[in-house]
């Protein structure tokens, strides 16, 4: 397993993360045996959140024991004080710890949330009160809107970035690009999602996957290719979807990791015409 460094925090993370949706849905039993074949792959950074069913329920009793050996990153969606506050310390008592690694603010998406984030009784009062009590060592936060992203960028100087680095977006438009590149002139850790995600599910369609809200690659080479050129964009680290098979061929392409060749990249950007994208090229 690969170890880059988290931005300027002096953190090593693994390459692969260990998304915590893995183990929602899933019996204790297993949701153990996933957290450990992670941990044996050399996966040290492990990610999850209380919207993601009862990751959080699995997550801490599969832990136990075990937390010196990861770096643990948690979110919250909510934007006020009180309530990212409360969010906090049931996080905290669910994953039987006495902090997070990093904490974050999840999905960021309109401007009025960066405001309410920043306002009077905003949650960042939260953040930054339970970094002073070591509840939290590291703020960051994720966001699908690239204008939300900017913007929190601007105002304040976050330790991390969670944000979709997909492979159509990237190649086809540039909906990714100015993230992107604010984070490394920001020096912050940059932690990627949809990295093996295809499309949107077209309106109407089944949902056959319970814990995706798109259509990820099912051709073993493509969803790894894709997932290499993401880890290629000089970041941190990337999850994948949330089910065991994609899990094992993230791990895959990081024993050893190897960036993708010119030919292998004009392989993806040909399958990437035609594609809808997850969000919009710009």
């Amino acid at each position: 397993m690969e170890y880059r460094q988290l931005g300027n925090t002096g953190e090593k993370l693994s390459i692969v993360g260990f998304g915590g949706i893995l183990a929602a849905r899933e019996d204790q039993g297993t949701a153990n045996k996933l957290v450990d074949e992670a941990l044996d792959a050399g996966v040290n950074y492990f990610d999850t959140a209380p919207t993601y069913f009862d990751a959080e329920d699995r997550m801490g009793p599969a832990l136990r024991n075990k937390r010196n050996r990861v770096f643990l990153a948690c979110k919250t969606e909510n934007r006020t004080r009180q309530g990212a506050w409360d969010l906090l310390t049931a996080s905290l008592q669910k994953l039987g710890t006495d902090h997070f690694d990093l904490y974050q603010f999840h999905a960021v998406t309109t401007m009025e949330e960066v405001e309410t984030i920043f306002g009077p009784d905003g949650a960042m009062e939260s953040f930054e009160k339970a970094k002073r009590e070591g509840l939290i060592r590291y703020i960051g936060f994720s966001a699908h809107s690239q204008e939300a992203a900017l913007a929190l960028m601007a105002r304040y100087r976050f330790d991390s970035v969670l944000y979709p680095l997909n492979w159509v977006n990237l190649l086809e438009g540039s909906f990714s690009l100015p993230v992107l590149e604010e984070a490394k002139k920001q020096n912050m850790g940059i932690l990627a999602l949809k990295g093996m995600a295809r499309t949107k599910l077209a309106e109407g369609a089944e949902k056959i996957l319970e814990k995706t809200w798109y259509e990820p690659l099912s051709e073993e080479r493509h969803a790894k290719l894709a997932f290499r050129y993401t880890l290629a964009q000089g970041i941190t680290a990337a999850l994948s979807p949330g089910y065991l098979k994609w899990f094992r061929w993230a791990l895959e392409t990081a024993s050893p990791f190897q960036e993708p060749s010119k030919e292998e990249i004009e392989e993806l950007r040909i399958l990437s015409r035609g594609v809808k994208p997850l969000f919009p090229l710009g």
